[in-house]
């Protein structure tokens, strides 16, 4: 037996116990006749005593140990002189009798500590080095517990785990598939899920109306701190239902991870806001309600005098910054240079500062009069001390800068606080989008969204006024999950195909097989898929999704610890059939 404890787990109350413990060298302390090493395993950290009580092959072996070698010991719990309470072992030590060197290592190229050294290429490369490290152990852990947790819930509530393939037929769903070539079947491609959607809609179809699964998922698209290539989907159907059993069924779930991963109990309902007025309050569909600091128009208020900026913007918006009345011009222009970013693109920020005193001071005075300014202040809710930021131009731009500039001002005030849940339901998205380049309309989720019941005799007439029957769960700004109540009647179906520009044969050829199991009778259904990754992210307080993802890839979709994606050999690409042209 190579251990008889892990290094986490010794305490008070096995003082005099001969114990084994095996794990890595965190770090070695030589003090001349006596020798301190921390050992380490993925449970805690035990500290080892070698002194004048060790066999003298054991002080010998000692002096020679490293960081990282991995060690084998043996020896008796004693209480330690000088306790470390930051420790959970921090009361007691092992007195080495024994020691086995099991494996020699280099100096790793970053310090393994709680904070690192390192930066995030070098940690990337040597991941399994990273892994060893306190917060990325923990970030493993909390996402084990997440996904048993998962699991737990939802087979508690009768969803059968089914496997669906891997190697599927390319489909347009959003974003560009990663191809995988067919030897046996020459110039034919299979194509990685983006999700599993048309499968689990014919589990549907098949009779299984609970159907759940973790599945890995990708997607060919530009990278963030919340996106990977291949991501982890809680993935979910449900058939003879409805949006409300679909919302009601995962709040409760939402509530359960909450409690079960990290005691926290969410009370009252979850708040419900449509797309349109998520939009006109936030400037985005996945608020952050954290804080307020909502958007107000005043596009009515501030035309008509003689500042040109505001008379010819198509929308006129603005957020109040409580108590940043005393924001200095230095920290006034940092905002101007924030909102004049080319992934914002405002042209800036005109700011109106609400006194103590009552009075207001403002970078458009000479436009505007003080009772002008007092009419903006009571429009927005700003109160003595209060800073406004007003935005003008094209209303969608204008928008989602204001949703920026909220975001950094709720950053730049301590807003936004980790321990802090805000989750909400962002429910009646169009059902379509416009795409001026192409002169079509685009689903705005996929092809089998169904529309509001309501709105279905608009979809020729007025196709940009349909709603659709979509949901997304969003918290503190995160869009977590979302998911829509399919359509499953062919007739409509095929006026939806046909609304998006596919011909008769283009529909077929994409979507035949599920068309035809639509015909063999399909219950009404409806599912939801959670980004597991970010629900992850989420419970750790982290920005990014890799932490939590034991081997991700890099911004440029390159795993630099074992250099893909790379050439093949030329043998491979003649079975393949394939030339590289590039």
């Amino acid at each position: 037996m190579y251990r008889t404890h892990t290094c986490g787990e010794l305490r008070m109350a096995d003082l005099g116990r001969t114990v084994a413990l095996a794990g890595w060298i965190q770090k070695v302390r030589n003090l001349g006749s006596m020798s301190f090493i921390d050992l380490r395993d993925r449970y805690g950290v035990t500290q080892l005593v070698v002194g004048d009580g060790s066999p003298e092959t054991v002080r010998e072996l000692a002096s020679s140990l490293g960081r990282e070698f991995v060690i084998r010991v043996e020896g008796a719990v004693v209480e330690r002189s000088s306790k470390n309470p930051k420790m959970p072992t921090g009361d007691i030590e092992v007195e080495v009798e024994r020691l086995t060197l099991l494996s020699e290592a280099r100096t790793p190229p970053f310090t393994i500590e709680e904070h690192s050294d390192g930066g995030d290429e070098l940690r990337m490369k040597y991941r399994y080095l990273d892994l060893r490290r306190p917060p990325l152990r923990r970030a493993m852990i909390l996402r084990h517990r997440m996904a048993q947790s998962v699991r737990r819930f939802l087979d508690g509530e009768g969803f059968l785990e089914i496997e669906t393939p891997f190697l599927i037929k390319s489909t347009p769903e959003g974003a560009r598939d990663f191809v995988v070539p067919s030897r046996m079947n020459a110039g034919e491609f299979y194509a990685l899920p983006q999700s599993p959607q048309q499968f689990k809609q014919l589990l549907m179809v098949a009779g299984f109306d609970r159907y759940f699964q973790i599945v890995r998922c990708f997607r060919d698209e530009d990278l963030r701190a919340d996106r990977q290539p291949e991501f982890t989907q809680i993935d979910c159907e449900m058939a003879f239902i409805d949006q409300e059993d679909v919302l009601s069924t995962f709040e409760w779930m939402a509530r359960y991870l909450f409690r079960e991963t990290l005691g926290v109990e969410i009370e009252g309902d979850f708040p419900r806001m449509s797309w349109a007025e998520a939009m006109a309050r936030y400037g985005n569909d996945k608020p952050d309600l954290r804080f307020g600091m909502e958007i107000s128009e005043l596009t009515g208020s501030v035309q008509g005098g003689d500042f040109a900026v505001f008379n010819t913007a198509e929308y006129v918006g603005a957020i109040v910054a409580p108590g940043c009345a005393t924001y200095t011009r230095k920290q006034l222009d940092e905002l101007t240079d924030f909102v004049k970013r080319p992934q914002i693109g405002a042209r800036g920020v005109v700011w109106v500062r609400s006194e103590q005193d009552g009075s207001f001071k403002s970078s458009v005075d000479k436009f505007y009069s003080s009772d002008d300014l007092s009419g903006w202040a009571a429009t927005c809710g700003a109160a003595p001390g209060d800073l406004i930021l007003i935005i003008a131009g094209d209303r969608t731009r204008s928008l989602t800068a204001l949703s920026e500039l909220r975001l950094e001002m709720g950053e730049r005030l301590g807003l936004r606080d980790r321990t802090k849940f805000a989750p909400l339901w962002v429910v009646d998205f169009p059902l379509l989008e416009w795409d001026g380049e192409s002169g079509r309309y685009f689903a705005m989720h996929h092809p089998f969204t169904s529309p509001k019941n309501e709105d279905i005799p608009l979809l020729e007439s007025d196709p940009g006024r349909v709603r659709a029957n979509a949901y997304d769960f969003v918290v503190n700004g995160v869009e977590i999950g979302g998911g829509s109540i399919r359509i499953h009647d062919s007739a409509l179906q095929h006026r939806m195909f046909k609304l998006l520009g596919f011909s008769d044969e283009e529909a077929e050829r994409q979507f035949g097989s599920l068309m035809e199991a639509f015909s063999y009778g399909a219950p009404p259904h409806g599912g939801i898929a959670f980004g597991f990754d970010r629900w992850c992210s989420l419970f750790g307080g982290a920005d990014s999704i890799r932490d939590y993802i034991a081997f991700p890839k890099n911004n440029s979709g390159r795993d630099v610890m074992i250099d893909a994606p790379c050439a093949i050999a030329d043998e491979q690409l003649r079975e393949l059939g394939l030339k590289v042209t590039v």
